[in-house]
């Protein structure tokens, strides 16, 4: 049966099948939720169909260790720095459930029909036999998620005895029905999340070994034995390790797999996962294009802030700087064409300065850099991603040149020269910018000669581009002032003071 049969059977059962005794003359086997996910791998794996779309990077990396330890029917442990998708692929787990599962209606545990757990469904069972009746859950309500915090307890996780409950019922409190059941059992038949494990208290570890080794739990000395049937992921933080806990050393080796993370190892697969994430506003007012160097520049800055002396390397940068920081740069061009009253606008170099803010809140920095400022450390960002893209697009400037050799830049700083000065303001609009850069013909002979399939919406951005490296290699110099940003020959300051 391949699975759109499959589906197509489960929906007949979900919406015939109300009772036990329906459910057995439909002929369903019940199974584990860890061979419910094995199963559905594997026909997904011979169907073509991809198990974790839209993580980019991870195809040959993280995506088959966790289809491995799928089929292992292994407990998973995702480690990695933030902003590795590490929760995302966990959330996505339940695309390997089946559609719908049933459950004895009414329990608090999603009890398996054939293989009642609690005492509710067996006592329900018990009495009504093959018309007890059940409903069908749909895998969206098999996901259970907690954060691991400091004050997670293990009536949280696991239960209490409940004395409200005890008294209502007029219970004593040696009957196990005075029990409040706590999230791991509820998730039962689930896929449970704990996120940030080592943030979870050694002795809240210590409750979880039964449950992943044994299938039970133990609840104020009652001797329930309770075979929850769950599929675990839990998500680390290598840095927590040192920083705020452990995970305790028993509990690892219960956890079948451990699946590193990792960040995109190229701007083409940061430029897909940044792209696909960024928020895409239906009400823009205005069309804004973004040119493709502006998009590696803004991934090379993430990857440049990865190797900063300024940044603490163990923490890591995450994705979500690079997507914060795409979606301000869209909202520099957009607020700006809202200013000039303009429909269609292009990115400029000088946006990036807009994506400051979304910069300086995604790094820790190191002592070194707290001294700076994390503005400083920003604009540094931003100057080192400019200088590396710079050459793969244009020849490299030599620091030291022999007499009377001639390079590709001496007519455009004999331009900057001659020139008074030349100024781009933040707010100018789109037809007085681009008139202002194409004054500078010794800018659109060098791209002519360097970058001959540049389109026109992208050159603007390229010229100004290179006159911003060029004053990051020491070539011009630019200076702030009240409406936009100047821009210098390298001696200008020198002979005003003079």
């Amino acid at each position: 049966m391949n699975q759109i049969e499959k589906n197509e059977l489960i929906d007949m059962m979900n919406t015939t099948i109300k009772t036990i005794g329906a459910l057995k003359a439909a002929g369903y086997t019940s199974k584990s939720i860890k061979t419910e996910l094995r199963d559905n791998l594997i026909e997904s794996l011979k169907t073509g169909i991809s198990t974790f779309p839209g993580m980019h990077g991870y195809e040959h990396t993280v995506i088959p260790q966790l289809e491995r330890a799928i089929l292992s029917k292994h407990n998973i442990n995702l480690l990695g720095l933030r902003g590795q998708g590490k929760t995302r692929i966990a959330r996505m787990m339940i695309n390997l459930l089946d559609e719908y599962i049933p459950v004895v209606a009414g329990s608090e545990m999603n009890d398996d029909p054939f293989n009642p757990m609690s005492r509710y469904a067996k006592d329900l069972i018990a009495e009504k036999g093959d018309e007890t009746p059940i409903d069908w859950l749909h895998r969206s309500d098999r996901f259970f998620e907690k954060l691991a915090t400091p004050d997670v307890t293990i009536a949280d996780l696991i239960g209490d005895i409940d004395p409200i409950k005890a008294a209502n019922l007029k219970l004593n409190y040696s009957d196990e029905r005075v029990l409040h059941f706590g999230m791991i059992p509820r998730a039962n038949r689930c896929i449970f999340v704990i996120n940030e494990l080592p943030d979870l208290q050694a002795r809240i570890q210590v409750a979880l070994f039964n449950i992943l080794e044994e299938g039970d739990i133990q609840i104020r000395g009652f001797k329930l034995r309770l075979p929850l049937d769950l599929q675990f992921v839990f998500t680390a933080n290598p840095e927590d390790y040192t920083n705020r806990g452990s995970i305790v050393t028993p509990l690892k080796d219960r956890i079948g797999s451990q699946i590193l993370t990792h960040y995109s190892a190229d701007i083409k697969t940061a430029k897909k996962i940044t792209e696909q994430e960024a928020d895409k506003l239906e009400n823009r007012l205005c069309k804004v294009h973004v040119p493709e160097l502006a998009k590696d520049i803004l991934e090379q800055i993430a990857f440049e802030a990865r190797q900063s002396e300024y940044i603490d390397h163990k923490s890591g940068v995450s994705a979500r700087m690079s997507i914060t920081a795409y979606e301000n740069l869209i909202s520099t061009a957009e607020r700006r064409a809202i200013l000039n009253n303009e429909f269609e606008t292009t990115v400029r170099f000088s946006d990036l300065i807009g994506m400051i803010p979304s910069i300086t809140g995604k790094v820790e920095l190191v002592y070194e850099g707290e001294q700076e400022g994390s503005s400083f450390v920003a604009n540094q960002l931003i100057s080192e991603a400019t200088k590396s893209l710079f050459l793969t697009y244009f020849p490299k400037i030599e620091k030291l040149k022999k007499e009377n050799q001639v390079t590709p830049y001496d007519e455009v700083l004999s331009w900057f020269f001659e020139a008074d000065a030349f100024e781009l303001e933040d707010e100018t609009n789109e037809e007085n910018y681009k008139m202002a850069l194409n004054a500078i013909d010794p800018l659109k002979k060098l791209i002519k000669r360097y970058q001959p399939n540049v389109s026109e919406i992208d050159s603007p951005f390229l010229m100004e581009f290179i006159l911003w490296a060029l004053v990051e290699l020491k070539q011009l110099s630019k200076r702030r002032t009240a409406s936009g940003m100047s821009f210098n020959d390298i001696y200008d300051n020198l002979i005003k003071g003079l």
